[in-house]
């Protein structure tokens, strides 16, 4: 059984606002959070040094293998590369782009696992 879709975004929502306390502390600007392009959506977009960096963030209630391809599928790859696409065109940007993945695990620690590079864009 699936828990209900609103506890879900409340899960989703509390893990990309660690996230982005993590990446502000660790000196990412944040340039947008939640973009939409078509039916894609790109949960956190930020930027360090000359990298403009594609954030998917997945939210754990307890530990589990964070392994990327186990996280992300093909599809959902394909999707978030079209959807950064998309910005980088909107915005007119010449930045080398990187796609990476946070994982948080929501318990007491709220301890949060960064993953650069975790897929390419295969465009």
């Amino acid at each position: 059984m699936h828990p209900p879709k609103k506890n879900t975004k409340k899960v989703g929502d509390k893990g990309e606002q660690i996230a982005v306390d993590f990446l502000k502390t660790n000196n990412y600007k944040i340039l947008e959070r939640n973009f939409r392009s078509g039916k894609s959506e790109i949960d956190i977009i930020g930027k360090k040094k000359d990298f403009i960096i594609f954030f998917e963030v997945k939210s754990r209630s307890q530990h589990q293998n964070n392994n990327p391809g186990d996280l992300l599928s093909n599809a959902q790859q394909n999707r978030i590369v079209n959807a950064a696409h998309d910005y980088i065109v909107e915005k007119d940007l010449d930045l080398e782009a990187r796609f990476d993945l946070i994982v948080v695990l929501l318990d007491k620690s709220n301890s949060v696992e960064h993953i650069e590079d975790a897929f390419y864009a295969t465009r």
